[in-house]
């Protein structure tokens, strides 16, 4: 583990606990913070009141689907809290999905079977982006 520039906080919207609990573990052994839901709608009930700065997200959840949670985050006010930087995690490997999800502001599209080697990867960039950020 290397040491981040700051601490992140990352929201998990993973409905598959064992990959979920993966996930949490790797985000937690890199030095940051997480929160996980299992659904969008328990993510976007709380996201107005947690700042997060990093949300991996999943395509294929129940009820409300990953890219319909992509879209309700982009039209949400959210005033001098800055928005959360989106990665869409999924088993989907489709390009059609893919343009979709980066034209409804999505910063990244990864594989789950690549996410976790190019996790920590990730979770440092994002860490020294936010220290570099200016506070709301």
């Amino acid at each position: 583990m290397t040491g981040p520039s700051q601490h992140l906080t990352v929201a998990v919207v993973e409905d598959d606990p064992r990959i979920r609990q993966l996930i949490e573990d790797e985000v937690v052994d890199e030095g940051h913070q997480v929160e996980s839901f299992v659904s969008a709608e328990s993510f976007l009930e709380k996201v107005n009141t947690t700042s997060y700065n990093l949300v991996l997200l999943d395509l294929m959840l129940p009820g409300m689907n990953g890219l319909e949670c992509l879209l309700t985050l982009q039209g949400m006010p959210w005033g001098g809290q800055v928005k959360p930087i989106v990665i869409v995690v999924t088993a989907l490997n489709d390009g059609a999905m893919r343009q979709q999800v980066f034209e409804a502001g999505a910063s990244d599209y990864i594989l789950k079977p690549d996410l976790f080697l190019c996790l920590p990867e990730l979770l440092s960039r994002h860490a020294e982006g936010a220290a570099t950020e200016p506070s709301p």
